[in-house]
């Protein structure tokens, strides 16, 4: 065939799906999370008029989705996943005055022949056949990561704006009608655009407001926080599996009792079984004999997840593979899932008496509550590595930890504070206490589980949300408040996350981090 294809632009299929996907992830191969058939599938099924696909020749080469909301003005900004309900578009609002364009991706095959403009104009044609006010969208700034450091997202931005500098995606959104209402940290994985996002936002010119006869309700921001439970463990020597589950049970009931989202229970507490062991045996044939107990310890958790309704970070526990032994912390969710993070930096003391292995990968896990990531112990002593998870998106970090005196308590507390404020996150630290007479590996157990804040006004003095008292077996609950945390985020008195020199130094991880939608 000779000439110019035709682009036809026409809107989507459910037998389409296949090929939208496909087409997504050629358009987005820097991209670590894609979208399945099943989230296109539910687009689809929300707003069929809104789906647009290109094609030449019958093969797909670009899309774009959409959905009509009513936003609240009083609100400056809101993310990808609150106007979307998480990418479901269970938001959709036929009586909104507002068409969001979710997603928009040519195959890099064709790019710069126009296609992207034939979508745009498809789109426009829906805002004036809906007689909707206006079309919004979140942009990447592709080129930010050239001038960041030496300018600000916003100040970048504008110079792009005033033809001073040049963007390839922020300048297709301004050559398509767009205006830059904010720009915004928005806690994606985008290395160009250093994780920043522009809230565009393009009129329509015909928009007829006394025609709007109905008034539908706006999309509020939800007020989103949920209650933790940090455990203060108290070891004491006990003889059997079904001991160690009664002292478990009793904190799952307290939090359950203080109606707490989240409980987390503190580093390697299974050791306690130690105590039921025969004294004569060393730490290597012991906690390998801990580790053969993995199946009893994932049973009692999804159990007891399951039966109160209840989000689980089961400490830590040691877990043999292909011959090696790992610490590695467990997610278990009120549908009886489990989700895992090894402990990634060990003690001269694990590696030496105990034979621990380094474990591998950082999760971030996006629950039905909030975004969150585990990091166990000595972990939280490496500030880069919760650098790269509060970029990734996580919000709180629990730690589970286990430190034998008071100076290895303090290198835990003053770092997972450091944390919460370097980063504009929560940190939630859960300790073992008490002593194991009679097991020389685990003799004794210093701690003191607390919840801690950024350093800002939303925040209570000194960046601390609640603590326990030391020594104790107790818990320590506290709730926490993410609209305050995205506020301080963008506008607090000092802005960690923005204000990064990545001109003079640069943090990125050897492989990408997992963004894992818990169920």
């Amino acid at each position: 065939m000779s000439g110019r294809k035709t682009v036809k632009v026409r809107n989507w299929t459910e037998e389409d799906i296949p090929a939208i996907v496909a087409c997504q992830r050629a358009a987005y191969p820097d991209f670590e999370e894609h979208y399945d058939e099943r989230m296109y599938a539910m687009q689809f099924a929300a707003f069929p008029e809104g789906q647009i696909l290109a094609e030449v020749d019958g093969e797909v080469i670009g899309y774009a989705t959409s959905i009509i909301v009513l936003l609240d003005e009083g609100i400056d900004w809101y993310r990808y996943e609150e106007i979307t309900g998480g990418g479901s578009f269970s938001t959709h609002t036929p009586t909104g005055d507002t068409l969001y364009g979710a997603d928009i991706a040519v195959h890099p095959d064709y790019r710069g022949k126009g296609v992207a403009g034939k979508i745009y104009s498809r789109r426009k044609r829906i805002m004036k056949r809906y007689n909707l006010s206006r079309m919004i969208a979140h942009g990447r700034i592709m080129n930010y990561n050239e001038q960041a450091g030496k300018l600000t997202a916003r100040e970048y931005v504008d110079m792009v704006e005033k033809g001073e500098l040049k963007d390839s995606a922020l300048n297709a959104h301004l050559k398509a009608g767009y205006r830059v209402k904010g720009v915004f940290l928005d806690l994606l994985q985008d290395d160009s655009s250093l994780n920043y996002s522009t809230f565009l936002e393009m009129p329509n010119p015909d928009f007829q407001p006394v025609r709007r006869k109905i008034a539908g309700a706006p999309l509020k921001r939800a007020v989103r926080q949920f209650r933790v439970c940090a455990a203060q463990y108290q070891m004491r020597k006990i003889t059997s599996w079904e001991e160690l589950r009664q002292s478990v049970e009793f904190f799952v009931v307290t939090a359950n009792t203080y109606h707490c989202h989240f409980l987390v229970l503190p580093e390697l507490f299974t050791a306690q079984m130690f105590s039921a062991m025969p004294p004569e045996w060393d730490s290597r044939r012991a906690v390998r004999e801990l580790a053969g107990m993995t199946d009893q310890y994932l049973d009692m958790f999804r159990e007891l997840a399951t039966q109160y309704n209840l989000h689980i970070i089961g400490g830590s526990h040691p877990v043999l593979r292909e011959g090696k032994l790992y610490n590695v912390a467990h997610l278990f969710t009120p549908t009886g899932n489990v989700y895992t993070q090894d402990k990634l930096h060990i003690t001269p003391g694990e590696r030496e008496e105990w034979g621990i292995h380094p474990g591998e990968g950082l999760s971030v896990f996006q629950t039905s509550l909030g975004r969150i990531a585990i990091q166990v112990c000595y972990d939280i002593e490496f500030p880069e590595v919760s650098r790269l998870l509060a970029l990734a998106g996580a919000e709180v970090i629990f730690v589970p930890f286990s430190t034998d005196e008071k100076r290895a308590y303090m290198r835990v507390r003053a770092t997972a504070q450091a944390r919460a404020i370097e980063n504009s996150i929560y940190t939630v630290i859960a300790a073992n206490v008490g002593n194991l007479y009679g097991v020389r590996t685990y003799l004794l157990n210093y701690g003191q589980s607390a919840v801690f804040a950024p350093s800002d006004f939303a925040f209570p003095i000194p960046s601390l949300s609640g603590e326990a008292d030391p020594g104790v077996e107790t818990v320590v609950i506290a709730d926490l408040d993410f609209a305050s945390l995205s506020q301080v985020r963008e506008f607090g008195s000092v802005r960690p996350l923005h204000e990064r020199r990545t001109d003079i130094y640069d943090l990125k991880p050897k492989t990408k981090i997992k963004i894992i939608r818990t169920e």
